[in-house]
């Protein structure tokens, strides 16, 4: 079996935690110069464009820059930084509530994506951490929704990754969350809720469909105040929007969710007002490289619960981080 060749490493640094992109050239074609090739495999990006990043050195090779007349190459990797989208800047702080050798854990705003995707790309937790903190190589162990916020762990080492992602794998990392939701004095808690959720890619909402369970979730009541309720939200599986979609399944949707029940209109990239009132509160796991048991706890609070007033007029900023 013929060993696939591994990829040179990049000469281009981040760019505010983004990393180039890389392509490699293929084995053959009827392409006379690179140029030629890029404007027919990047359709999306103007020729002028190119010829630009091609005159100003932006397109690279592992020899230097490319010139605009380069021949095609057979199997040259080439690298370049896109073009940023222009982003609402998240107006809140990413805490950093640990770091050492193998892990960064945070305490993620409401609205902060975990890692760039879409028009979400400087605006991520992932970037912010990489750039602020000097870590290139800072990987995500695992995804938290960019409407969530709380906590959210990053490996720091490239050869470390495998060993904390098979902890979420493999169901072996304890999470707790909060929710702020209607209360029902009538619906019979503690209960598990067992269902079939698929999530479609470009599909907003997920469904569950008359098929055997993938996702199961505990939901507690904590207290009922006017109306209200705070509950605690054990996932036992992590499918995607499995807590929001169990809720609102029961009767209880989250507070501030766009999706669940209906699909509301998508808000402005700038109105960060009343935020989805869930939150990771808790990760505990054992460590795979040390043995130690570890517990990180969210230092935040819901805004709904905390300042009910201050939400329900779009001022009470989503959650907050407790002094």
């Amino acid at each position: 079996m013929r060993r696939k060749s591994r990829r040179p490493a990049s000469p281009l640094p981040q760019r505010l935690g983004v990393e180039p992109v890389h392509l490699r050239l293929p084995l053959e074609g009827p392409w006379p110069t690179v140029r030629e090739h890029l404007v027919e495999r990047l359709p999306a990006v103007p020729a002028e464009r190119i010829d630009a990043a091609l005159r100003d050195g932006e397109i690279v090779g592992e020899h230097g820059p490319v010139a605009p007349d380069e021949p095609f190459r057979p199997g040259a990797h080439l690298w370049f930084h896109r073009d940023l989208p222009v982003e609402v800047p998240v107006p809140f702080d990413l805490v950093v509530l640990h770091r050492d050798e193998h892990l960064v854990i945070v305490d993620k705003p409401h609205f902060l994506a975990t890692t760039p995707r879409g028009r979400h790309v400087t605006e991520t937790a992932l970037s912010r951490l990489r750039h602020t903190l000097g870590l290139p190589e800072l990987s995500p162990a695992h995804r938290l929704d960019r409407l969530t916020a709380g906590l959210a762990m990053f490996i720091v080492r490239p050869e470390e990754r495998g060993a904390y992602q098979t902890l979420f794998r493999d169901r072996l990392v304890r999470k707790e969350y909060q929710a702020i939701a209607p209360y029902d004095p009538e619906l019979s808690l503690p209960r598990t809720v067992r269902s079939h959720i698929v999530k479609e890619r470009g599909v907003i909402a997920a469904q569950e469909l008359d098929a055997p369970p993938n996702s199961e979730s505990r939901i507690e009541l904590l207290e009922p105040r006017d109306g209200l309720a705070r509950y605690r939200l054990l996932p036992l599986s992590g499918r995607t929007h499995q807590l929001r979609l169990h809720m609102s399944g029961l009767g209880l949707p989250i507070l501030g969710d766009p999706v669940y029940p209906v699909v509301l209109t998508e808000p402005a990239p700038d109105d960060f007002r009343r935020p989805l009132q869930l939150l990771a509160t808790v990760v505990e796991f054992t460590d795979p490289l040390t043995g130690r048991e570890r517990r990180f706890e969210s230092r935040r609070t819901l805004a709904a619960w905390t300042d009910p007033q201050g939400w329900s007029e779009g001022s009470g900023g989503g959650s907050r981080p407790r002094p």
